[in-house]
């Protein structure tokens, strides 16, 4: 039960709905109680008359008028109750949702790194659904039964205290037994939630990837994956249902020795001519009241278990706390002349592996500075550290003398404009792409960023125009198409300080001409850092940094660091006479670089 009381505690902002489903459970428990009363009322005045007393038939019509309104207003008011029900659930899985989404955009890139997009979007569904679908059960029937149950036993003890007793053992044997099935219950959920997990992620990843897996006829591999997750999950609720009903027959038997004792009391007590008719008839109907709730909880406790396992689940990324946070009363991040610094910047991903070593450097304002150096040297590791998406080992980066760290972070990453190796885009249309930088953009100011991407062209002879369809990723675009929307993005962002992962690698030589013309424009006026994929690139470039094993083992201008005989830049240049070879094409690749 303490999960739920944590769900109602997180929640409690839905108090007016918890308090409104409470009063009217309270009403509807004692209305229950109703028909029972009368129905004996009924079945002594027929006893009575039987007799040869005198009971006027007008008796009857009251009690079964009586009778009627209560079915009516308990009719009404349950129905309105179930709406009340119905609405928390859909709030609080609205409230639930939101919450987690926000949750996880606070915390860092490196949570991501580790986890897979597919088991955090299946949390989503199975951890928050279950939840509120339980609340919204307890709401619309499980309180309301067990309610009318307590307030049962205190009529039926005023009546009978055997009869009483025996009804009372039930409970505790009962919850007993759930506890013990409960506790099994969950400990085979945590394995099917995991499996569902890992089968989910693939899943996500296939589809999201499905052309690689038709392109690499992979299709019977990636079914064969999803379908051993599901067989486990399978095979581990074989085991979890065989145990789960053990438990339940336990349950069910005791239930029907105890009822068997409770009838039995009730005749004999009649017998001896200690109840009338209708007090056997109220016992009896009393008595079937009370056990509808412990009938129906193999359901509710079902759905309890589920709960209480899938709470766990979302309560676990809910409890994790951002490790990157803005300081208090973090100041907005002020740029005059964008001049970006590295000072001893050290960083690991792990404790003991570091990726950077004591880096230094500086861009000047409007200045552009390509990272060159072999794979996995950390060039884009630098990039995302001036982003803040990793919080830094040691050292500070600072923009115009100001520290990162000292700045909130939403102000840093709107001064920065980013254009990534792969285009990120969003399924919708090209304008919610490109004005996804700046909502609130006019037609003209995107129209102008387009051009100034040599994008707008292309966008014309669409059919639709800016509002032509992109497919998820931007899958009716090509590499050429979607680079040049990504770089209008930014040009309409216009931040004063550009972080360039240059991409026209794989792109045909007039795809490439026309991102780079683009990428020209956007650099124009602002300091830019590059992740250089092309020598033509670094060769127009104001400063070049070498790194290897996480350390600057050059800095300078193309032309200086040309005319060391050794150095990573003049070995990329002698590269470049040879690049038509294999053996000069597989070095390249080891700096990220064509020819």
């Amino acid at each position: 039960m303490k999960e739920i009381w944590h769900i109602i505690k997180y929640s409690k902002q839905l108090w007016p709905y918890y308090v409104a489903i409470t009063i009217f459970v309270v009403v509807l428990s004692l209305l229950n109680l109703a028909t029972p009363f009368l129905t004996k009322g009924l079945i002594d005045g027929l006893t009575t008359h039987f007799s040869g007393g005198n009971v006027a038939f007008s008796y009857f019509v009251v009690l079964l008028v009586l009778i009627l309104l209560a079915n009516v207003v308990i009719t009404l008011l349950s129905n309105f109750n179930g709406y009340l029900g119905d609405m928390m659930a859909a709030k609080l899985n609205n409230l639930l949702s939101e919450r987690y989404f926000a949750h996880l955009m606070e915390l860092p890139i490196g949570y991501y790194d580790n986890e897979v997009t597919g088991k955090i979007t299946a949390r989503l569904d199975r951890s928050i659904t279950t939840i509120s679908t339980l609340m919204q059960t307890l709401s619309n029937n499980f309180v309301q039964f067990f309610l009318t149950t307590i307030i049962t036993l205190v009529i039926i003890a005023f009546y009978s205290w055997a009869v009483a007793l025996l009804l009372f053992i039930i409970f505790p044997v009962y919850i007993w037994v759930t506890h013990l099935s409960s506790k099994a219950w969950q400990k085979h959920q945590g394995k099917i939630n995991h499996q569902r997990d890992v089968g989910n992620g693939r899943f996500v990843e296939s589809i999201g990837q499905v052309r690689v897996v038709k392109s690499f006829v992979t299709e019977i591999r990636e079914l064969s994956y999803f379908s051993k997750t599901r067989r486990e999950i399978e095979n581990v609720t074989k085991g979890q249902s065989r145990q789960w009903h053990n438990y339940d027959v336990v349950r069910r038997l005791v239930l029907n020795l105890v009822f068997f004792g409770i009838y039995f009391v009730i005749i004999w007590q009649a017998f001896r001519l200690n109840f009338s008719l209708g007090t056997v008839v109220l016992l009896i109907t009393l008595a079937n009241q009370a056990q509808f709730p412990l009938f129906g909880s193999s359901f509710i406790i079902d759905a309890l278990q589920r709960a209480t396992a899938d709470s766990q689940d979302y309560f676990e990324i809910m409890n994790k706390k951002p490790e990157i946070i803005d300081i208090d009363n973090a100041k907005n991040l002020k740029i005059k002349n964008g001049e970006v610094s590295y000072n001893d910047v050290s960083f690991s991903y792990e404790k003991g592996q570091k990726v950077l070593n004591a880096i230094s450097f500086t861009i000047k304002p409007g200045q552009k500075l390509a990272l060159v150096g072999e794979s996995g040297e950390g060039k884009s590791t630098l990039a995302n550290l001036m982003l803040r998406f990793y919080e830094l080992s040691s050292g500070h980066i600072s923009i115009d003398g100001q520290n990162i760290n000292d700045v909130s972070q939403a102000s840093l990453r709107r001064n920065i404009g980013v254009v990534f190796q792969e285009p990120q885009l969003f399924s919708g249309t090209l304008s919610e792409n490109i004005k996804y930088a700046n909502p609130k953009a006019s037609e003209k100011e995107m129209i102008a960023a387009a051009r100034a991407a040599n994008a707008y062209d292309f966008i014309k002879k669409l059919p639709k125009g800016f509002e032509s369809e992109i497919g998820e990723r931007g899958v009716k675009l090509s590499g050429g198409q979607k680079q040049r929307i990504a770089i209008a993005r930014a040009i309409l962002k216009n931040p004063p300080i550009l972080i360039l992962d240059e991409a026209t690698s794989s792109l045909d030589s007039k795809a490439e001409h026309e991102v780079q013309q683009a990428l020209e424009r956007l650099m124009q006026n602002r300091t830019t850092m590059i992740i250089a994929h092309r020598l033509s690139t670094i060769s127009g470039v104001d400063t070049i940094v070498g790194l290897k094993g996480g350390k600057v083992v050059e800095t300078g201008s193309p032309a200086e660091l040309a005319k060391r005989k050794d150095g990573i830049y003049a070995e990329l240049l002698k590269l470049q006479t040879i690049s038509s070879t294999e053996a000069g094409k597989a070095k390249l690749k080891k700096f990220d670089m064509a020819g």
